[in-house]
């Protein structure tokens, strides 16, 4: 009888402790995603002034002294459903308030679906100009040349450390960092990445030759922006919630400087003429996630601004929120002059705010 009760006994302790440990997982996951956050309707920037009528603008890049800004376009939502939408790079001319896209890529001759972008002026009226692209998924750099309205296709660049490419920044006319917002190809690897929060991600470096990873056991590394007058790197963590500060070293090397705490699921980062950053942002991973297989209509959106002189002079001020009706899963935003663009992940335009 006695046997019985103890033999019970180790049982019902040991049930306890597992489901605990399950509670506590799935507590951990939904509070660390931001699932318990109300998202309601906020905004002191200004008014909805206008949109661009193209799908998954997931990045955006401007040209500021030359008045216009790329985007990056794939319809992720039609291509969910098996269909083929609009994808390719889109230039939009910052001096006509009617901000009509035209399609600079028409004349590809390989699959181009591009995410993370990057630009950087070489010359007058010259840019260069990064893609990363995703096909069948396999992974390159697309490197053109622009000239005027004319994007021409110079080199495709590939390597075993493009793992999971997803933003990527220029800071020469032949040298780029990048970031890998996961280090697991495989199912299980990503969901522990996803939902674990495991440590497996990494940024890398090409310098023009060859890769190196210069940062690993990130956890879901996404956007990433050079501030090259300052030395600085800036690279967000959705999954961690939070912007890592990277002084830039010799050979492409980084030095960790600080950490900041965002409170939302951060991601394409962009700069002010102040040198501030603005991050398009997902305040609920799970419902972003839901959102993007096509289990729910809408996920809520964010833009949050930073404010970064050095570790001790820094404010970080919530600039837009909304529930997902107006845009949902924001993941980029530009202000230029009056305006403030705000592109996404899957939903069907660009949402242009203007200044009251």
């Amino acid at each position: 009888m006695n046997y019985l009760y103890l033999r019970m006994r180790k049982f019902l302790l040991a049930l306890t402790l597992i489901l605990t440990l399950v509670a506590s997982f799935v507590g951990y996951t939904f509070y660390s995603t931001g699932y318990f956050r109300e998202v309601t309707q906020t905004n002191t920037f200004g008014e909805v002034y206008s949109q661009i009528n193209l799908p998954g603008v997931e990045d955006m890049a401007l040209a500021r002294e030359d008045s216009f800004l790329l985007l990056s376009v794939d319809d992720r939502a039609s291509r969910r459903e098996g269909k083929e939408g609009p994808h390719g790079i889109y230039l939009v001319d910052l001096r006509s308030e009617s901000f009509d896209p035209l399609l600079l890529t028409s004349d590809l001759r390989f699959p181009f679906f591009p995410h993370g972008i990057s630009l950087l002026k070489l010359g007058p009226d010259t840019y260069g100009f990064l893609a990363i692209n995703h096909v069948n998924g396999k992974h390159s750099i697309e490197s053109f040349l622009l000239k005027g309205k004319s994007l021409l296709h110079q080199k495709t660049i590939t390597g075993p450390e493009l793992i999971s490419p997803n933003d990527i920044v220029m800071v020469g006319p032949d040298n780029f960092y990048f970031t890998n917002d996961h280090g697991y190809t495989h199912k299980l690897g990503v969901l522990a990445e996803n939902y674990l929060g495991v440590k497996a991600a990494s940024i890398g470096y090409f310098d023009g030759t060859k890769f190196q990873l210069v940062a690993e056991n990130l956890s879901y590394p996404n956007g990433i922006q050079a501030d090259l007058s300052r030395n600085l790197l800036f690279v967000s963590s959705s999954r961690a919630f939070t912007l890592s500060v990277y002084s830039l070293l010799e050979e492409g090397t980084l030095a960790l400087r600080t950490q900041f705490p965002t409170g939302t699921g951060v991601d394409n980062i962009e700069l002010d003429e102040e040198g501030a950053l603005w991050i398009g942002c997902h305040p609920n991973l799970l419902t972003f996630a839901a959102y993007a297989s096509g289990k729910k209509p809408i996920s809520p959106s964010e833009v949050i601004k930073l404010s970064y002189k050095n570790e001790e002079d820094a404010t970080l001020n919530s600039v837009w929120t909304d529930s997902g009706t107006q845009l949902s899963g924001a993941s980029v935003a530009v202000p230029f002059g009056d305006y403030l663009f705000i592109g996404n992940v899957m939903d069907s335009k660009v949402l242009v705010l203007k200044k009251n």
